[in-house]
């Protein structure tokens, strides 16, 4: 089969080797002792790599891209919070009244918001993407969450919003979501591909007491006896346990990866998303940059597949894109200090002896 999902898996390759080395060789030749810049040093380097390009081009204009949507495994009782929210979060995300308006705006990056999947008719806003695939997923403990043809679009609906971005001037993307319950799938999602117990990767989403974590663990492993994911079959997995975010974040992804620009991932929900896009393009980890660690579990486990470490740790679980746009500054930094540094050579500094 052929179609938009297939051309995308396979225009996502490796970092450019050429550009990797030097970058390195740049980094080593700075004002500065080898390695003192820790992680900003390997930042700038996969920066290098994406853009086929040593230094690299700084990662601006950055847009967060909130894909929202809802879920019917809500009706399970896995929060208390009632599903409604979604679409009233949306209409916060619009008047730039959410936490990741404000911290977007501290960053300097833009915010677009992507209408997958919310179970309620929106109003015609600037701002606003309608991609509404369906409203809403079904109860993943009693059937699969969406048609395999559904979610196919939602996965292709993330490319082409990756590709319209890119399109217009955007030179990183950044992951955001919103949807009441999706902590759950995400939970599943985490647990298929990482081949993790659903007690190890479901969290406490929303600040759920004691008795509703323990009705959505079991709800989880409902869902994955139901289902018997197979790790290998992306589409299929996410179809079966997964959201409308989640497809619509993997393609974005994907997307990303395809058009070489950097793409920077929030918490749990987005680390569902991208065990999922790895599962169809294995390179495409290289794109990825971890921008904090939520307090969510499912999180560091998916993080921990993914072979990335965070950029930032500050016991954030909110989602909406705000932990990852936080760290924007910090993938910045990396990429104007590979190109804006001195190196020992051209400001007369004697470098280490031998």
């Amino acid at each position: 089969m052929t179609g938009l999902l297939e051309d995308t898996i396979a225009a996502v390759g490796p970092l450019d080797a050429a550009a990797v080395v030097a970058a390195r060789e740049r980094q080593e030749a700075l004002t500065k002792p080898s390695g003192s810049l820790g992680r900003l040093e390997d930042v700038s380097v996969q920066l290098a790599g994406i853009a086929s390009q040593c230094p690299p081009p700084l990662p601006e204009p950055a847009v967060v891209a909130v894909f929202a949507a809802d879920h019917g495994v809500h009706a399970q009782g896995v929060t208390p919070w009632p599903q409604e929210v979604t679409a009233q979060m949306v209409a916060n995300f619009l008047a730039s009244g959410a936490a990741v308006n404000a911290i977007a705006t501290q960053a300097g990056a833009a915010v677009c918001v992507v209408d997958v999947g919310v179970a309620a008719d929106l109003p015609t806003a600037q701002g606003l993407l309608s991609r509404k695939v369906r409203p809403g997923t079904a109860d993943m403990t009693e059937g699969p969450a969406m048609t395999l043809e559904e979610a196919r679009l939602a996965v292709e609906t993330g490319i082409k919003v990756a590709a319209d971005l890119v399109d217009e001037g955007y030179r990183c993307l950044i992951t955001g979501d919103m949807g009441i319950a999706n902590t759950t799938a995400s939970a599943a999602l985490i647990a298929v591909f990482t081949g993790s117990t659903p007690a190890l990767v479901t969290g406490r989403g929303t600040g759920i007491d004691d008795p509703t974590w323990a009705r959505k663990v079991e709800v989880v492993r409902r869902a994955l006896d139901l289902h018997r994911c197979d790790p290998a079959s992306p589409l299929e997995t996410l179809a079966a346990v997964g959201g409308l975010e989640h497809a619509a974040l993997a393609g974005f992804i994907l997307g990303g990866a395809a058009r070489r620009v950097p793409v920077l991932l929030d918490g749990v929900i987005a680390c569902a998303a991208a065990v999922a896009a790895r599962a169809f393009a294995p390179q495409v980890t290289d794109y990825l940059i971890a921008g904090h660690l939520s307090t969510e579990p499912g999180a560091l486990r998916a993080l921990d597949a993914l072979g990335l470490q965070p950029l930032l740790d500050l016991g954030m679980r909110l989602g909406e894109g705000s932990g990852a746009v936080l760290a924007l500054p910090v993938v910045a930094a990396a990429a104007r200090v590979l190109r804006d540094m001195a190196t020992f050579d051209s400001a007369g500094v004697s470098g280490e002896k031998a």
